[in-house]
């Protein structure tokens, strides 16, 4: 996929790691809104590890969430997540 590492993806792309509480918890929140999103895992993907250093001035934080309309929401609490993903329903 042309739109990894970018700001402008085709579809929400989640930039995380598997033992992160916060991960999971964003995880739980688009899966209860029913929405189709890109799950990549930063301990595996050097690139995605790139793009998150990149995106948040030489930190390591997950969720870095990129959305189609070029926001980013970077370790959101579940309320405000919830909110942006209003719009983005499939």
């Amino acid at each position: 996929m042309s739109e990894l590492y970018t700001l402008n993806p085709s579809q929400i792309i989640l930039y995380g790691v598997s033992w992160c509480p916060d991960c999971r918890r964003a995880r739980s929140v688009l899966a209860d809104h029913k929405v189709i999103f890109l799950d990549i895992d930063i301990d595996h993907d050097a690139l995605g590890e790139n793009f998150v250093l990149t995106q948040n001035k030489g930190y390591r934080s997950v969720p870095t969430i990129v959305f189609p309309d070029g926001a980013v929401l970077v370790e959101p609490p579940r309320q405000v997540l919830a909110e942006k993903l209003q719009s983005f329903k499939n």
